[in-house]
């Protein structure tokens, strides 16, 4: 079994897509629209990634900025164009005006999802208590991943979250993997890497010239060869 970090990029396109592949991304999280912090591509912007490059895509389920469902008919329908388009992994999370995972938009879009793996994005760091909203999500089919900085504010704040969550690895709602994500930086990798944490997530990072330009495969090369040192 190999020991090889995962290394998660996020991709507006095709050529981000190309670009991250050629550095080294293992997998990428397609998005459009970053000024909303990523909303759901079209099915055509899937099709012509998934055509672009052979890595495993994961899609954002999502229509509007923010935490709430929104429109979950609309959602549901994007979900189910995606499928017939050959989407296979998701990216999604929800909560409720108090915090909890909103289990009822989750659970219409598992019914479309039929079993694919999915990750529930960074909602957990908002959420109210986010041993609870693991719980609550524990018996989701195909929930195999959180993206997570362990803090609202960013990894710098959230690492002994990230730490303490590593620990319980395999307890009832901490079986899937933590994907680690925002605000994360090359120096946080040693510690978070110490912890036995062995994902994560960059977007920002992988385009030094900004959102927008496109992904730099040098860039993502720079954090391969940092993770697989």
């Amino acid at each position: 079994m190999s020991n090889r970090a995962v290394l998660e990029v996020i991709a507006l396109d095709e050529e981000d897509a190309v670009a991250a592949q050629a550095g080294g991304a293992d997998r990428l999280e397609l998005v459009t629209d970053m000024a909303a912090d990523g909303l759901t591509p079209s099915r055509t912007g899937f099709a012509a990634i998934r055509a672009a490059v052979d890595i495993p895509l994961r899609v954002m389920l999502r229509l509007t900025d923010g935490f709430a469902a929104g429109d979950i008919e609309a959602l549901v329908s994007r979900a189910s164009e995606l499928r017939e388009a050959g989407a296979d992994e998701f990216v999604l999370g929800f909560l409720t005006a108090d915090g909890d995972a909103d289990l009822v938009a989750v659970e219409r879009l598992m019914a479309v999802l039929d079993g694919c793996r999915w990750t529930f994005h960074r909602a957990i760091d908002r959420a109210a208590d986010r041993d609870a909203l693991r719980k609550q999500l524990a018996d989701l089919p195909g929930l195999d991943t959180y993206l997570t900085a362990g803090a609202p504010t960013g990894v710098d704040d959230g690492l002994p979250v990230l730490k303490a969550e590593a620990a319980r690895s395999g307890e009832p709602g901490y079986e899937p993997q933590i994907l680690v994500g925002g605000g994360l930086r090359l120096d946080h990798l040693p510690q978070l890497r110490a912890s036995g944490l062995d994902a994560f997530h960059i977007g920002g990072a992988a385009r030094p010239n900004g959102w927008k330009a496109p992904v730099s495969p040098e860039a993502v090369r720079t954090w391969r060869k940092a993770l697989d040192a």
